[in-house]
């Protein structure tokens, strides 16, 4: 297991928001314990010189090996937290997206490997099941922008 805290410095970020119906795509989160404490939909950090949409595919090219279509205004989230007593801080990019490849909709668990060869698993999750679950959506002050949510 990879123990990670948040960088000391600002990082800026982009994620996709996919939707099947009104579940969206999310991998889990781990403690350091290994026990799931939220959801975060796939995206990474923009690298120096790259646009955000240029970042968006590449990102989840990487993790899920598919090419996207961003179908949706892009929304920004400035998000400051506390991870096991590390602070970070991030700016986030966020934007509606579709798959093209259509099998991943019909899969309940996506497993990828991170860039640094961490296992992880994305699933599609409702509303419903992550207050149910007890879990946490990431990053802070998303749910209030998710539309398919409503209030």
């Amino acid at each position: 297991m990879t123990i990670w805290r948040p960088p000391q410095q600002i990082r800026v970020k982009v994620i996709g928001l996919a939707w099947q119906q009104d579940r969206l795509l999310a991998a889990e989160v781990e403690d350091d314990s290994g026990r799931i404490k939220g959801v975060r939909p796939l995206g990474g950090s923009i690298e120096f010189g790259e646009t955000r949409e240029q970042a968006l595919h590449r990102e989840i090219r990487e993790e899920i090996e598919t090419e996207i279509r961003i179908v949706g205004p892009w929304y920004l989230l400035e998000n400051i937290f506390e991870h096991h007593g590390a602070i970070g801080h991030e700016f986030i990019f966020a934007a509606d997206i579709e798959l093209a490849d259509k099998s991943l909709y019909e899969r309940d668990a996506i497993r990828y490997s991170e860039l640094d060869e961490t296992a992880a698993t994305a699933r599609w999750f409702g509303r419903d099941m992550l207050r149910g679950a007890g879990l946490d959506l990431y990053p802070t002050g998303l749910e209030r922008v998710l539309s398919r949510w409503g209030d």
